[in-house]
């Protein structure tokens, strides 16, 4: 099981934890508002930490959104298994390829 996987297991686990022991449970009982504006603030904080000459920041960026991304899926029901599935139909298809057979 890959570090995604467990840590979307870990996520999962939390849904219905105490959102006074627990920032994962306490976004989750903030509703699915609070979720997009976390993930939207970490994506905009590691557009700006790729802007600097500091690579620990973009690694520590790209955690912070990878996490917030897991939550909102959770949130969604929609599983990492299901994303990379989607990766994997794509595979092989140019970007404008795929993107035109979207279902609109």
């Amino acid at each position: 099981m890959s570090e995604l996987e467990q840590l979307q297991q870990l996520i999962e686990s939390k849904k219905d934890s105490d959102p006074s022991l627990s920032y994962t449970a306490k976004l989750f009982s903030q509703g699915i508002e609070e979720i997009q504006k976390k993930f939207g603030e970490e994506s905009i904080e590691l557009i700006i930490a790729s802007n600097q000459d500091n690579k620990k920041n973009v690694i520590n960026e790209s955690a912070d959104v990878l996490y917030h991304l897991l939550v909102l899926l959770s949130e969604k029901s929609v599983t990492l298994k299901e994303v990379i599935s989607e990766l994997g139909r794509r595979s092989g298809m140019s970007g404008l390829e795929e993107k035109a057979g979207r279902n609109k």
